[in-house]
């Protein structure tokens, strides 16, 4: 992708002028409008996102990959496991933990890895499947820091997470897109550029997994994760519904799809980020004037992305991003995950425990995935779907709800970078013939153990929570609560309100 990506800089560059040319027509907008000298260009913001984790941003070479397991021409390839520094003295068969690699149809080479974690409880809960975002990063950051079965001690031991929401559901991890994680290719061919490819490479493995599962295919079946996947969910959501209306290989039952802290509809998001640091004491009124001029060359240039451009895509992600920048060079060393919390330096989180234990020998001759690097986060797949980013997913959400596919949009209060405002912006906005119903009803106090945990409004298949005391990351700072938010949902109990409460005093 480096090297494309030199490619289109001057075109890159062209669309830019031809944003700013077009501002310039127009006697509404400023003389002074342009783009800072200290713009982050994509491989540079890139860089900086990974190591606010923690984690050091590494590309799995295509020559290492020689050394991946190689399963001949089986789809998939899956053990039962148990992890070699879980001192519980359980056994494999107890425990219902399995990793496998599903060869991708539609490729050159690509092999996507997976965990599943069969339910504490009942094989008849609920299947879920996490997404994590970036994009580019492995879905392994949720499984050991927010809502998988176990954490990393700093001694490489794991702990029971008992808010693992395993507790609730049988629970899928995906290394997605492929270069993510363990997922690997010998070929750079396979790395997805835009959503069809990434939706459709999920879909694959779904019908897969299920095949070698089918115990498990009549269950209800939802899609969760966080980030950018308000980018993969609503596209993967779409695949799946089109899949069963096609009547597609196996029937997957899908009942919904929830987005924690997502990026979905870009124009709306990217205006609410000054007014989100505003309210928050981030920049001063001063301030929120100056960066509010450059709202208007980003929102042209995410007009001219639509959902196909290519280059005016790659545009306007320069162009909006100056926004957030220009925040963060105001707001320091903030923690733009979680505001309440600093930075030290580059690094917002230690995630780096994950890195460490999945590089031990024996838990790499545990999962069966060779000297294959561990990729926590991918620079060359967010530079791949950087013509992805400013496209608008939100359009084929209300085609799901029409069709009473539930939809939940979750967010954390204190995060700046898919900050609740912008995500409770877009989904009042959007178009559905439960728009009007929806804007009028009340909000509801979301209760967890006599504490409101949350701000809860609801109607028909749509749901958007805002969550207290919770940054990006809400399973992390709020596991309980995201626990029962999980389990609720998928009970189609989550706007139930406490009997004690009554809705007299609301």
């Amino acid at each position: 992708m480096a090297n494309n990506l030199s490619l289109l800089l001057p075109l890159l560059l062209f669309s830019c002028l031809l944003v700013s040319s077009a501002l310039a027509a127009s006697p509404s907008l400023p003389d002074d409008l342009r783009l800072p000298s200290s713009v982050d260009f994509p491989l540079t913001h890139a860089e900086k996102l990974i190591r606010a984790l923690n984690l050091f941003p590494k590309d799995a070479s295509p020559e290492l990959d020689a050394s991946a397991p190689d399963h001949g021409d089986k789809r998939i390839v899956e053990r039962s496991f148990a992890f070699p520094t879980l001192s519980d003295g359980v056994s494999v068969d107890d425990l219902g933990h399995h990793a496998g690699y599903y060869r991708l149809p539609n490729t050159h080479g690509a092999r996507m890895f997976y965990f599943f974690f069969e339910s504490r409880h009942s094989k008849k809960d609920p299947v879920v499947i996490w997404l994590t975002g970036g994009p580019g990063c492995s879905s392994e950051l949720a499984l050991f820091y927010e809502n998988g079965p176990f954490h990393i001690a700093d001694n490489m031991s794991l702990v029971w997470n008992n808010f693992g929401w395993d507790q609730a559901s049988n629970l899928i991890y995906v290394d997605q897109p492929t270069g993510t994680g363990f997922s690997y290719s010998s070929d750079r061919r396979d790395i997805r550029h835009n959503e069809n490819g990434v939706s459709n490479d999920l879909y694959d493995f779904l019908q897969a997994f299920f095949s070698e599962h089918p115990e498990y295919a009549d269950n209800d079946f939802y899609i969760t994760g966080e980030s950018y996947a308000g980018h993969y969910i609503p596209a993967f959501a779409s695949r799946v519904h089109q899949g069963n209306k096609a009547n597609e290989g196996i029937h997957i039952n899908l009942k919904g799809f929830a987005i924690g802290n997502g990026l979905t509809d870009p124009e709306i998001q990217y205006k609410a980020y000054t007014d989100y640091a505003l309210d928050m004491g981030i920049i001063s009124t001063s301030d929120y004037k100056r960066i509010n001029k450059y709202y208007p060359p980003c929102q042209l240039a995410i007009k001219l992305c639509g959902t196909s451009g290519t280059i005016s895509c790659l545009a306007s992600y320069l162009v909006c991003n100056t926004i957030f920048n220009s925040i963060m060079r105001i707001a320091g060393t903030t923690n733009y995950y979680d505001i309440r919390k600093p930075c030290v330096g580059d690094l917002c989180y230690d995630f780096s425990n994950m890195e460490k234990f999945l590089n031990l020998k024996s838990v790499r001759e545990t999962l069966g995935v060779g000297n294959i690097d561990f990729v926590s986060c991918s620079p060359t797949v967010y530079q791949a779907l950087l013509t992805d980013w400013m496209r608008n997913l939100e359009v084929g959400i209300p085609a799901l709800l029409e069709d009473g596919i539930n939809m939940l949009i979750y967010a954390g209060e204190y995060d700046l970078i898919c900050n609740w405002l912008g995500n409770s912006r877009w989904v009042h906005s959007m178009e559905w013939s439960g728009q009007k119903d929806f804007v009028s009803s009340s909000e509801v106090p979301f209760m967890v153990d006599g504490v409101e945990a949350g701000v809860l409004k609801s109607h028909g298949p749509l749901s958007f929570l805002k969550v207290h005391d919770a940054g990006h990351m809400v399973p992390m700072d709020q596991p309980n609560a995201a626990l029962e938010m999980l389990k609720r949902w998928t009970q189609g109990k989550l706007a139930e309100i406490p009997s004690e409460l009554g809705r007299a005093d609301h």
